[in-house]
């Protein structure tokens, strides 16, 4: 089978120890960044299977706090990206992502991509500072790591959408990743890493903003990851001077296997 990783990084062990310590340190949470992860010309092929028409027939979100399209339907997505999405979803990879968080529990794929899949964002698009979910509604598992693939080529920082991540205070952003061709970010999510891409798409050449998201869980999470021991939608954040909306968080209690809403809160 051809090469899907980048020879750089085809030992995944290895990458696993050399980095583990990086990304425990990292500033504000623990996350990494890596440069030319896959092989390039797989991930072409990765870029070409991304839908021309995802506006279309994808899910629109548009609100005050995100503009973006994104779609988790298997009919569309082709062989290669499934080849990559059940490498990212194996034995292989987990192990790789265990090691390299350093995460007690085993971490667990999610088949349904909730959340995940192909994301896009186009002119005017963005996506503000947020806290993501934390329990998948189907598989009632605690979210743990947040995994983004960027397919973006000759991608400037003047054209918006960087992935920013921000302190647990909201009082100012740590790192700003701009979203090149073959970059990808791994980040802990929790109550208080909060990360976003609020910067308006302005594209000159009106192409649009492409990734792939995958998120991983365990059965369980330190106590320290969370606020309180509820369950939560994504919970969108204000950025100081700004008018970013913050939206109200919908709270579920859990009871007999299944979530029911309680109440609504700010938070």
């Amino acid at each position: 089978m051809e090469n899907i990783l980048n020879n750089k990084f085809i030992n995944l062990d290895e990458v696993s120890t050399k980095y583990h310590q990086q990304y425990l340190n990292n500033k504000p949470f623990p996350h990494i960044v890596f440069d030319n992860f896959f092989s390039t010309p797989f991930l072409e092929k990765i870029l070409e299977d991304f839908p021309k028409n995802l506006e279309k027939i994808g899910i629109k979100f548009e609100d005050k706090q995100e503009k973006k399209i994104a779609s988790k339907n298997p009919d569309i997505i082709l062989n290669n990206t499934n080849t990559l999405i059940n490498f990212l979803n194996s034995y292989k990879f987990l192990n790789f992502l265990n090691n390299l968080s350093g995460m007690q529990e085993t971490l667990i794929p999610d088949p349904y991509l909730w959340g995940g899949g192909y994301h896009e964002l186009k002119n005017g698009g963005y996506l503000n500072i947020h806290a993501d979910f934390n329990v998948h509604p189907q598989l009632e598992l605690n979210r743990r790591i947040n995994l983004l693939i960027y397919l973006n080529k000759n991608w400037k920082e003047n054209y918006g959408g960087s992935l920013e991540l921000w302190d647990k205070n909201m009082s100012k952003c740590v790192s700003k990743i701009i979203p090149t061709f073959n970059k990808i970010v791994i980040f802990n999510t929790n109550d208080f890493s909060y990360h976003g891409n609020p910067e308006i798409i302005d594209n000159p050449h009106n192409t649009s903003r492409k990734s792939i998201a995958l998120y991983y869980y365990s059965n369980g999470r330190p106590r320290t990851d969370a606020k309180d021991e509820i369950s939560h939608n994504t919970i969108f954040q204000k950025r100081p001077n700004s008018t970013d909306q913050t939206r109200t968080k919908i709270v579920f209690k859990k009871i007999f296997g299944k979530f029911y809403i309680r109440n609504k809160i700010k938070w």
